[in-house]
């Protein structure tokens, strides 16, 4: 039984229950008559001996408990214990139920006496063996408790605590007794208190354990955040009856910050593999910035700004980041000039970033877009200045609780600043995190200096590549002339497809598409050697056969290094096959005559022109295609075509027609169809045609060349035939004289009378057969004399005894430009002029013409 004393007057009684202390430890008891015999057997002694009352009452104890060669000597002790002696001592007895074996007993015999005053004895009996082992239980208990390096308590039904072990004592202070009595609310902060005590009383209550219950606290005088793992467990009672709860308590301190420094590192692994995946994307520098705050925000940090270098933004050829002292030029006393092109927040209403001790003149913040210096001193420009990381901290009042400043640095040179910054409340920068602040801003900043490398390899790639087209709008003596030029790799805006308008002698133009094989510059520059070989050899006024075959011979001659002796070329064989690779091209070549109207083509492996009359389905010409350029050893063909007035003339390149989705003859049919309607503007022909045909821009270099056929006027010629005869120099004379008061062009008579009497002078003397005379009017005057001779005149200084010899001296100073060219049954010499109203040629000095003579 167990009692509460509740006052000094009230004892509450209570019966024991099972399982008891006096259970564990085997306590009975029996009584011994005068006469030595048992008189009395208690319940409990049954239970011990596993001897019933009626078997044991009027007997001697001696004989019912003690083996053989014991007894004697018990006797001798019962009678000293009914003679007054109390005795203590340890009796072997027979277990019951163990198949005889022995039990030791501890007996506690003390002398009574009886209601008539004889001597008696009360004999108390614990069995050894179960008090040694709850001894044990008990040492080993203590040992456990006492001797753990985990700190253990033992809180009451009330949630009080009634026992901790040394370990706990250790770390909050004082003795184990001093924290008796003591709730949870004395250790912890309310919150976690309050989650403490929740737990303790689900375990008390359900008896389910609660394991691992992560606990935030500080130890009594220190401020270190310590995180402890707990485990509850309910305690029992031999009864099971719930006598309160247990908690041992682990310090989890530096697993949690391995914890969480190793989830730091798998965080910026993922931030490095995220932004190796999404900075770089594009070639512009703004979304460069903006990728890089992608990445940064909120992943990284919280808020989070981009300054460039203005000179990067501008495309200055010096390299950014000049950062000298505050008095060097251009410095302005603080750190040169920087553009804000990106700011990304993670907090909503958050102004923008104002580190402290970095914002300009005036104090606001930087705007976006905002060109801005930072001041000398200022955490900001030493970053700059020194290319290392500042670490600012925020400022009382301020979002901010600390910014760090990172120099973009690439290739040993700084081309912006970016600065991470976390508010208030987020973990603290750590030196992880400043090791990826700087490789975060390093790949960025390779990018951006990437793009700028590529901005000005670009920009000089565009002004190859733009020299090497006609400007603006060609223009060609009775032909309306729209062109269009698309090239393949729109990031680079270089190709080799080329097209040219040639202006040839006698108002005609050469009409010119070609297409080097290959893309990017390599394929440009050969595009730029063959377009200049062309423009020479259409100079020398060939026929477009003879040209394609010289360009063949150049073509070949370009993609072979010059001067390399065979065994060199044997060695690099194929390096020079790749060159002559790149130099492999097609072409088409045509020569439209604007007073014929007649066009001759010659096509070396190229697509065939396309020709729209008024009122007819667009065709392709059958221009036999020849081989393409640089491959040699096949002569090309000419056909000549005699266009309608108003037709319209199409030459092209195959990125126009030929895709990887449809065949070329699709494309072909879809082009043809495009040109149905050749009546409107033809601007708007090859704006109709780009927008209609599915051309897969992208895919390959696309260049349209179109010329609508309108010709010269009837009255816009002068034609001849002169017998060959001395006074046909006059005749020609009045023919000029009389054309030119028809077309109103006096101020030319004087001129045109002495030049045309020099050249027909020439064809008399050097040439052969009829001669005849021409004056065509278009932008120019342009006069022609033909003859049936095939030897070339050759402009020579006559001595100052020759009578003879200064004529074609005369031609060149007169005239805008004069030359000769082969024709198939002679040769041609003509001169032009520029009319009144355009650029008029300066009339020749006396000291000019005396130069002559």
């Amino acid at each position: 039984m167990s009692e509460i004393p509740e006052t000094a007057s009230t004892v509450v009684w209570q019966s024991s229950p099972p399982g008891s202390i006096y259970d564990y430890i085997k306590v009975a008891s029996f009584s011994i008559g005068p006469d030595g015999l048992v008189d009395q057997w208690s319940r409990r002694a049954i239970d011990l001996f596993g001897i019933t009352a009626d078997e044991v009452r009027g007997k001697d104890p001696v004989e019912v408990f003690m083996p053989a060669e014991w007894r004697p000597r018990g006797h001798r002790h019962v009678a000293e214990i009914l003679d007054g002696k109390e005795w203590t001592g340890l009796v072997p007895f027979r277990m019951p139920g163990a198949g005889g074996a022995h039990g030791i007993a501890e007996v506690y015999v003390m002398p009574s006496e009886t209601e008539s005053g004889d001597r008696a004895a009360l004999c108390i009996v614990v069995d050894v063996r179960a008090l040694r082992r709850i001894e044990t239980d008990l040492a080993a208990s203590q040992a456990i408790f006492g001797q753990s390096p985990f700190g253990f308590l033992l809180f009451g039904t009330d949630l009080t605590v009634q026992r901790t072990n040394q370990r706990f004592a250790t770390v909050f202070g004082g003795t184990s007794d001093d924290h008796r009595g003591r709730t949870v609310h004395d250790y912890l902060s309310r919150a976690e208190a309050d989650r403490m005590t929740a737990s303790l009383r689900r375990v008390l209550e359900t008896g389910e354990s609660a394991i691992d219950l992560q606990i935030v606290g500080a130890a009594p005088g220190s401020t270190d955040r310590r995180h402890w793992s707990i485990n509850l467990y309910r305690v029992h009672s031999g009864s099971g009856r719930p006598i309160g709860v247990a908690g041992i308590g682990t310090d989890v301190t530096r697993r949690h910050i391995a914890a969480r420094e190793a989830a730091n590192a798998r965080r910026n692994l993922a931030l490095l593999n995220e932004a190796s995946a999404r900075i770089g994307n594009s070639l512009d520098l703004e979304t460069t910035a903006r990728e890089l705050l992608d990445v940064a925000v909120p992943g990284f940090c919280d808020l989070a700004s981009v300054d460039l270098c203005q000179g990067l933004l501008s495309g200055d050829e010096a390299p950014p980041g000049r950062w000298g002292s505050p008095h060097s030029e251009g410095y302005g006393g603080g750190s040169a000039e920087l553009r804000r092109v990106a700011f990304a927040s993670a907090v909503s209403d958050a102004p923008l970033l104002a580190t402290p001790g970095c914002s300009p003149e005036g104090g606001a913040p930087i705007a976006v877009g905002a060109v801005h210096r930072y001041a000398f001193n200022s955490p900001c420009a030493k970053a700059l200045r020194a290319a290392r990381v500042q670490s600012i901290p925020g400022e009382d009042g301020s979002l901010v609780q600390s910014t760090l400043a990172v120099p973009m640095v690439a290739h040993d040179t700084v081309v912006g600043l970016v600065q991470f910054s976390r508010t208030k409340g987020s973990e603290p920068f750590g030196e992880r995190d400043l090791a990826l602040a700087v490789e975060l801003a390093a790949r960025a900043a390779v990018c951006m200096d990437n793009a700028r490398l590529y901005r000005r390899e670009h920009e000089r790639a565009l002004i190859l590549q733009r020299s090497l087209l006609p400007p603006g709008d060609p223009e060609a003596a009775g032909l309306d002339i729209a062109c269009r030029y698309l090239p393949g790799n729109t990031a680079t805006e270089v190709g080799g497809d080329w097209f040219d308008v040639i202006e040839l002698p006698g108002h005609r133009t050469a009409l010119v598409v070609g297409d080097v094989m290959g893309r990017g510059l390599r394929a440009a520059v050969a595009m730029g050697e063959l377009r200049t070989a062309v423009r020479t050899l259409a100079l020398l006024d060939l026929e477009p056969a003879e040209v394609l075959s010289a360009l063949d011979e150049i073509a070949r001659g370009l993609g072979t290094p010059s001067g390399a002796q065979q065994a060199s070329r044997v060695a690099h064989k194929s390096r020079d096959a790749d060159l002559s690779e790149v130099y492999l091209a097609t072409c088409v070549y045509a020569v439209y005559d604007p007073v014929t109207r007649r066009c001759t083509f010659a096509n070396a492996g190229h697509l065939p022109p396309v020709l729209v009359e008024p009122g007819e389905e667009a065709l392709l010409l059958d221009v036999p295609p020849g081989m393409p350029l640089g491959v040699g050893g096949e002569p090309f063909e000419e056909v000549e075509v005699e266009l309608a007035e108003d037709a319209l003339l199409a030459l092209y390149t195959d990125g126009l027609v030929e895709s990887r989705d449809h065949p070329l003859d699709e494309g072909l049919r879809a082009f043809r169809a495009a040109l149905t309607d050749p009546v409107r503007p033809l601007e708007d022909v090859c704006d109709h045609v780009l927008n209609t045909l599915d051309t897969r821009h992208g895919e390959d270099d696309i260049a349209l060349l179109m010329a609508r056929i309108q010709g010269l006027p009837v009255d816009a010629v002068g034609d001849w035939r002169l017998p060959r005869e001395p006074r046909s120099v006059g005749r020609a004379r009045e023919l000029a004289r009389a054309q030119l008061v028809t077309w109103d062009l006096e101020a030319l008579v004087d001129t045109v009378e002495l030049l045309v009497s020099e050249l027909v002078t020439n064809a008399l003397r050097y040439g052969e057969g009829e001669i005849r005379l021409r004056l065509l009017r278009d932008r120019t005057l342009v006069c022609e004399v033909w003859d049936a001779g095939l030897v070339q005149p050759r402009r020579r200084r006559a001595r100052d005894t020759d009578e003879g010899g200064r004529g074609l001296q005369l031609v060149g100073l007169l005239s805008a430009a004069w030359g000769s060219r082969r024709t198939p049954r002679g040769k041609t010499v003509w001169f032009e002029l520029a009319l009144p109203d355009g650029d008029s040629t300066a009339e020749p000095t006396v000291e000019q013409l005396l130069s002559m003579f």
